[in-house]
């Protein structure tokens, strides 16, 4: 049984799946975070939060990495440290330092950095000749103007260091660029209170549907050859919305695609973890596949988010998040697909169409009559929603299976829109 050090998660369905994908696999956890309120905000009522199934749940300062690393060799003279991981892009870096520091398994801390930061990601890509959009990294208002006009409209607008597609937005001209240059310029801190760093990329805007590629390296200590081995688990299908941002509205796995383009996306997503210096651990690599061939938007070294994991899960078997401890512990993972009985799975999920308080939902009782219907979820009354800005703003989703064919994200999509958002002003005018 190994022992694994959690630094911090995200609060959404990772936070679920990654303690229970550890505790299945045989092996026990603990939990450090700066702030524990932090998760238990979002625990329904009547219910234990997945993270304090911890054998410990510890609480410090995880920002202040000198101090952590201290602290954390400290407790691993007592506690016995197998493995170190983390499910929180803001954490993913210090989370292979801590490993690094200890003399445990995990990817070089460099490599991690340069894939999660957007900016040090295209630089890498763009010399090692990996297919992307045209762009420039800015700092300050100059810069970017001058950027957009190299680059011409329309372009998108992003962090090099936020996540969830925060901040990220498409601008079709000068105003447009103001407008997202202004409101990422109002954000200089991360949800975990990290400053962020304070560069804009700017890019060309890509055309075609999006992917991602989701895939497992296994490093050559573990895999028991020279190199490491990296397997493609499949290619996930992804729908947008809430332009002029691009919020994740659906899922399907695997993608609806013709086999020499999912095997082109495949190839391409594993030359960009190569870029990067990616030789160890899961990763979600998301594409355009535009009219000239894959580009890559991103790299992100963990499992993908957003259920994805979980619509792979039910479609082959395969377990990523258990895989992702697993070789966290130095352990080679079963990447072995079995026939599951399902061909696809999806998620579509609920944008709210305004920002207000939610007082209900209609629609959902037909949710739980439907047997393609695996799981769904809505916010509780009372919920504050803002616009449909990012993939934070959900308020809720249907995740479906098709048992004969790539039907999943049809029916899901179509779930959700029989869903319809009550607000309380509605109720202000109605008669007593």
């Amino acid at each position: 049984m190994g022992h694994l050090l959690v630094v911090e998660s995200w609060v959404g369905a990772m936070s679920a799946l990654l303690p229970r994908a550890i505790r299945e696999a045989g092996h026990r956890f603990t939990f450090v975070t700066r702030d524990l309120h932090h998760y238990l905000r979002t625990t329904p009522a009547g219910t234990i939060h997945p993270l304090l199934a911890a054998e410990n749940v510890l609480t410090t300062e995880t920002n202040d990495v000198p101090a952590l690393s201290a602290h954390v060799s400290r407790l691993h003279a007592t506690l016995h440290f197998d493995g170190v991981l983390t499910s929180c892009d803001y954490y993913l870096g210090i989370a292979a330092r801590l490993a690094a520091d200890l003399g445990l398994p995990g990817p070089a801390p460099e490599a991690v950095e340069r894939a999660y930061r957007k900016d040090l990601a295209r630089d890498a890509l763009c010399r090692a000749g990996v297919p992307g959009p045209e762009f420039a990294v800015a700092r300050g208002w100059a810069e970017t103007v001058a950027a957009a006009e190299r680059i011409g409209y329309p372009l998108v607008v992003k962090p090099v260091d936020l996540c969830a597609g925060m901040y990220v937005r498409r601008a079709d001209d000068s105003n447009g660029l103001r407008a997202a240059f202004d409101a990422l310029a109002g954000f200089p801190v991360n949800a975990r209170r990290q400053p962020r760093v304070p560069l804009v990329l700017v890019e060309e805007l890509l055309t075609g549907p999006e992917v991602s590629v989701e895939t497992v390296t296994v490093p050559a200590a573990v895999a028991g050859g020279s190199a490491p081995v990296t397997t493609v688990v499949g290619v996930t299908g992804k729908s947008l919305g809430g332009a002029p941002w691009f919020v994740e509205s659906g899922h399907l796995f695997p993608a609806d695609l013709a086999a020499d383009v999912a095997r082109a996306a495949a190839d391409t997503a594993v030359a960009a973890l190569a870029a990067v210096g990616l030789d160890h651990g899961v990763a979600h690599t998301e594409l355009r596949l535009t009219p000239a061939g894959p580009r890559v938007i991103e790299i992100n070294p963990r499992p993908a988010g957003n259920q994805i994991t979980e619509l792979i899960r039910r479609v082959t078997g395969i377990d990523l998040p258990m895989a992702y401890a697993q070789l966290a512990l130095g352990e080679q993972p079963d990447l072995t697909p079995t026939d599951t009985g399902v061909r696809s799975a999806a998620i579509a999920f609920l944008l709210p169409p305004r920002a207000g308080t939610v007082t209900g939902f209609t629609g959902v009782d037909r949710l739980t009559e439907d047997p393609r219907v695996v799981d769904y979820a809505v916010k509780p009354a009372g919920h504050r929603t803002g616009d449909a800005s990012n993939n934070n703003s959900y308020l809720g989703h249907v995740a479906t299976v098709d048992t004969t064919g790539t039907g999943a994200l049809a029916v899901a999509e179509e779930l959700v829109s029989g869903l319809c958002v009550q607000y309380d002003d509605e109720l202000a005018g109605a008669p007593a």
